[in-house]
């Protein structure tokens, strides 16, 4: 594994899971009772978007390091898979 491919792999592993974090533990305007003026009822009352993205970082730098490692290793190699005569 080239050093882009590892520093690409880290933002795209962390994205992953900063978007299956952000719906995690959000409550509505509307269930919280306290609509703005101006944004729908079902916009986040408070999103703690900083929080979610903490708890991202964390969770994706040992599975970065698990990927990597792998990778790196050659326990799984591109030659084990067979893309022409899968079908």
């Amino acid at each position: 594994m080239f050093i882009g491919a590892a520093i690409v792999l880290f933002p795209v592993i962390w994205f992953m899971l900063f978007l299956i974090f952000l719906p995690l533990k959000m409550q509505s305007q509307s269930e919280a009772g306290d609509v703005v003026k101006g944004t729908p009822a079902s916009a986040p009352a408070e999103p703690m978007v900083g929080k979610k993205a903490k708890w991202a970082t964390i969770m994706t730098i040992p599975i970065w390091i698990v990927i990597y490692g792998i990778i790196r290793s050659d326990i799984i190699t591109l030659d084990m898979f067979d893309f022409y005569n899968a079908i």
